[in-house]
């Protein structure tokens, strides 16, 4: 398996699409570094994480055989990889918060990032960005965030966090392959935060409203039960208060 380590880096995503265009680069081929400076997250967001402390972690994805529009199974793909990873260590009160950050009784462990490289209406590569809090134990100005050691009490050995890690993204990539989306679909749904529960949502104009979570689209919306009907929004159109 090829593991690039660089010591220090400003983004494992940027490092590994330059690494893209200068190198062969074998499927599931990782970036893993000690210290990230420039940390990508959702909408533009920073990932902040201590140096040496957690997996901060870039994969590469050949040729994922997913057409453009369903291009949320990958979101579905990687969240369930590090679901099966953490179960296995016995992590409590896993959940996943649409559309794809890792939640362990209510507080966020992990997130994901994909940037998926097109050519001819189709995804030639994905760039899989995974911030995963491992040792760190405090987070300053961050509400509603933990890590593994802080759950379990214990120091986690990073290295065969990401092996295990990497089988499990593999495993679902076969699973995919072999049984389609139907299966994965239902799978993340049984882990969706605060599913078939009465819950307070946010629009961009900052109106509350009360919803009921049903689960999420074909295209990767969430689908929220409301007074009189049943609507689907993107991830710029919502925001869940918990």
């Amino acid at each position: 398996m090829q593991i690039i380590k660089p010591n220090v880096t400003d983004s494992t995503n940027n490092y590994l699409k330059q690494l893209l265009m200068d190198t062969v680069l074998e499927d599931f081929c990782v970036v893993a570094t000690n210290h990230q400076t420039k940390g990508k997250g959702q909408m533009g967001t920073e990932w902040v994480s201590d140096k040496g402390k957690n997996l901060t972690i870039s994969i590469l994805k050949k040729n994922p055989s997913v057409v453009l529009s369903r291009r949320f199974i990958l979101s579905i793909l990687v969240s369930l990889s590090i679901v099966k990873t953490l179960e296995g260590y016995r992590v409590p009160k896993l959940a996943i918060k649409w559309p794809n950050d890792i939640l362990s009784d209510h507080q966020k462990i992990s997130g994901i990032l994909i940037e998926n490289l097109i050519k001819s209406n189709k995804i030639d590569y994905s760039v899989i960005g995974i911030g995963l809090n491992v040792n760190q134990e405090l987070f300053e100005g961050l509400l509603k965030v933990s890590s593994l050691k802080s759950i379990l009490g214990k120091h986690v050995d990073r290295d065969q966090l990401l092996h295990k890690l990497l089988e499990n993204l593999q495993m679902y990539f076969k699973l995919y392959a072999t049984k389609g989306e139907e299966i994965l679909n239902t799978e993340y749904e049984s882990y969706l935060f605060r599913k078939d529960k009465p819950s307070t949502f946010e629009l961009p104009n900052s109106t509350l409203f009360t919803g009921i979570i049903r689960g999420v689209s074909e295209t990767g919306k969430l689908r929220v039960q409301m007074e009189h009907e049943t609507k689907e929004f993107d991830l710029k159109e919502l925001k869940l208060l918990y």
